[in-house]
């Protein structure tokens, strides 16, 4: 057995370096922190110079700070109470900025005010540098949207539908104290005309209710119920109807919005931490990728995929100053909609609409047999052919407007005798003899859709989306842990995902 005293290396904690290392040897060659550096060094940032005022005390310098939140976001340091703690303690933000130690105020003012009008600048620049080295294209992109949660407290809904209810129940109100004033009042009192309750607005509301209150407050027989009614309604439903008008408002086009985070949407989400299926408030973020970059960034408060796409386009363009030359999407861009704007864009458009995935299945013919795209048509006649090989005639068109105000157009064909047809039931479930409905430029969209998906070149580019778009969002959700937004209101939000795109293209650059 060995016998003796244990042997340690030498540690001197006060020893004194004749020549003490530098920062700049402490950080390793080929870290993040230097690409961070090198970029920001590269791209032009005059937007970001112009967002300061020339009078004032002398601020930090822009640069330096933009250096620290991105690499930040790179190191998934979001924090700005961490960001200054890191300025302080870690050798590579003290190496980025230059031994300055900003406070998170100045950090989290320099991210939500400074940024506010420069970051997309910024952003596009470095999409620039990363295109002249080869490593993406801006005219080839991949795109999809995910859900994030918003910065919202629990519980602070405001929904349209219930807005609506109440207003409902208002004029409901209002309605039966008018009906009992009419009941009441004499022939020579000239109660005026019942008020048109079809719109109403806070000065309808309280010019009903004066009007009510001059005819009831003088009859000796207006029962305490109806005074008590009357006078909660002559308290409440004036600032009521004015605080509906101010949250419809705020609404818009949304069926909700969140008291804590106005822009925000109630949505549901695919990361539901609380695992109880609630709705939570959130943002529709977009991206379009090349290579796994981010070469396009947008943020919607509409939960569906389906409406966002033109801001999207319209984004790039005012971007790149050009549209796009082909862009692959899956059906949750496939609406006739969206089919229109790409053509009229000249964009070569590898977009799946709903039924595209079942049609590859070789079972696909024999579910659903009788459904209206499966009849046959007859061109010369205009009409198609039932299963029974009984005729449909044209009998008209239908319209109807989309919640974008799209206005799609469909013609009608309708069968002439259903009753006694031994397939009755199983051809259609509707009363009466059955009705489809064509819509011919759709129908033209997903045969030309259908022959490009299922192109050679098509066929590559489904592939490539599963691992080019998917995967940016997959990173930097659970790799990275970003599944909540820290800033509130979509300007800010807009700036935080900005800093996570350039963050993303940074990594994928080290990488």
């Amino acid at each position: 057995m060995a016998s003796g005293k244990p042997t340690f290396k030498p540690y001197y904690q006060s020893q004194v370096m004749a020549i003490p290392p530098t920062l700049d040897e402490l950080v390793a060659k080929g870290h993040p922190v230097r690409i961070v550096n090198d970029i920001v060094n590269r791209i032009n940032i005059q937007g970001l110079l112009d967002a300061y005022h020339i009078k004032g005390t002398s601020s930090y310098h822009p640069q330096m700070l933009l250096k620290v939140l991105v690499y930040g976001y790179v190191s998934n340091v979001y924090s700005s109470r961490k960001l200054e703690t890191a300025c302080k303690e870690n050798i590579n933000l003290m190496w980025l900025s230059g031994m300055s130690y900003p406070d998170h105020n100045t950090i989290n003012r320099f991210r939500g005010v400074r940024l506010k009008d420069a970051l997309r600048s910024v952003f596009e620049e470095v999409v620039k540098l990363l295109a002249e080295e080869g490593l993406l294209s801006i005219e080839e992109v991949y795109t999809d949207g995910t859900k994030i949660e918003a910065n919202a407290n629990r519980y602070t809904f405001v929904w349209k539908k219930a807005i609506q209810t109440n207003k409902e129940k208002m004029k409901k109100a209002l309605g039966e104290i008018w009906e009992y004033a009419q009941s009441i009042a004499k022939a020579e009192d000239n109660l005026p005309e019942p008020p048109d309750f079809t719109d109403i607005s806070p000065k309808r509301v309280q010019d009903t209710v004066d009007t009510l209150n001059a005819v009831l407050a003088e009859k000796p027989h207006t029962s305490k119920e109806m005074k008590a009614k009357l006078k909660y309604v002559s308290r409440e439903y004036p600032k009521k109807i004015a605080e509906y008008e101010r949250k419809e408002a705020i609404l818009g086009n949304r069926n909700s919005f969140s008291k804590t985070d106005t822009d925000a949407t109630f949505m549901r989400m695919k990361e539901d931490h609380m695992q109880n299926g609630q709705l939570k408030a959130g943002y529709n973020v977009q991206i379009s990728t090349s290579n796994q970059f981010i070469v396009n960034y947008t943020i919607h408060p509409n939960p569906t995929d389906t409406t966002t796409l033109q801001a999207h386009l319209e984004q790039h363009k005012a971007s790149y100053g050009k549209t796009l030359e082909t862009i692959t999407a899956d059906a949750g861009y496939g609406s006739e909609e969206n089919y229109d704007l790409l053509e009229a864009r000249n964009i070569e458009a590898y977009v799946k609409y709903g039924m595209f995935d079942k049609q590859q299945s070789e079972h696909y013919n024999t579910k659903q047999p009788f459904s209206a795209d499966k009849l046959f048509y007859d061109p010369a006649q205009d009409c198609y052919i039932c299963p029974m090989g009984q005729r449909m005639h044209y009998i008209g068109d239908g319209k109807r407007k989309t919640s974008t105000g799209f206005e799609q157009t469909s013609k009608r064909y309708q069968a002439k005798n259903c009753s006694g047809c031994p397939l009755n039931g199983a051809c259609h479930k509707s009363q009466g003899n059955r009705i489809i409905e064509v819509n011919e430029n759709l129908k033209r969209h997903k045969a030309i859709a259908y022959g490009l998906l299922n192109s050679e070149k098509g066929i590559e580019k489904r592939k490539q989306r599963c691992y080019d778009v998917e995967p940016v969002f997959g990173n930097i959700k659970q790799n990275h842990g970003f599944r909540r937004f820290m800033l509130r209101g979509k300007e800010k939000v807009a700036i935080e995902w900005g800093l996570l795109a350039i963050a993303q293209n940074i990594r994928k650059k080290a990488a």
